[in-house]
């Protein structure tokens, strides 16, 4: 997929790709939540619209961050799966998390305690790759299982 970015940083190309409001929480959300279907992702907590789930989950998928696959006992409906390159903002996410614990949790006192969280303050590289091998584990063939 061609993507016409805005200039030549890296901080901005990526937000080109990742900086909208949806796209991160979609990745979260399988990466951490386990969604893998249309249904999943728009029966959640943070209601996205269907046309905008659609249009994230279409854009995702040419940016090859994630891969859709069929059911194998219902071939209408489609898994979501991450990929490596989509596995790859993990290290994003977990950031993201721990400045959101350190930084609004005064703010927005019902923000979630997730028990991952200790994990990731004690030992954050360890945590990463811990998520992604489960994430693997989960979701993806053996032969394909290689971290």
């Amino acid at each position: 997929m061609n993507h016409v970015f805005r200039c030549n940083c890296p901080i901005t190309s990526a937000l080109d790709l990742v900086g909208d409001k949806w796209t991160l929480v979609i990745i979260k959300q399988m990466l951490l939540e386990g969604k893998k279907t249309f249904k999943d992702f728009s029966e959640s907590d943070e209601a996205i619209a269907s046309n905008i789930l659609s249009s994230r989950l279409k854009m995702l998928e040419n940016l090859k961050m994630i891969r859709k696959e069929k059911l194998p006992h219902n071939k209408k409906t489609n898994l979501y799966l991450l990929t490596e390159k989509g596995l790859g903002l993990t290290p994003t996410i977990v950031e993201l998390t721990l400045w959101s614990d350190g930084n609004i949790r005064e703010d927005h006192s019902s923000l979630v305690l997730d028990n991952r969280l200790e994990m990731v303050r004690e030992n954050k590289e360890e945590a990463i790759q811990i998520i992604i091998e489960s994430y693997k584990r989960k979701n993806w063939p053996a032969h394909l299982q290689t971290v």
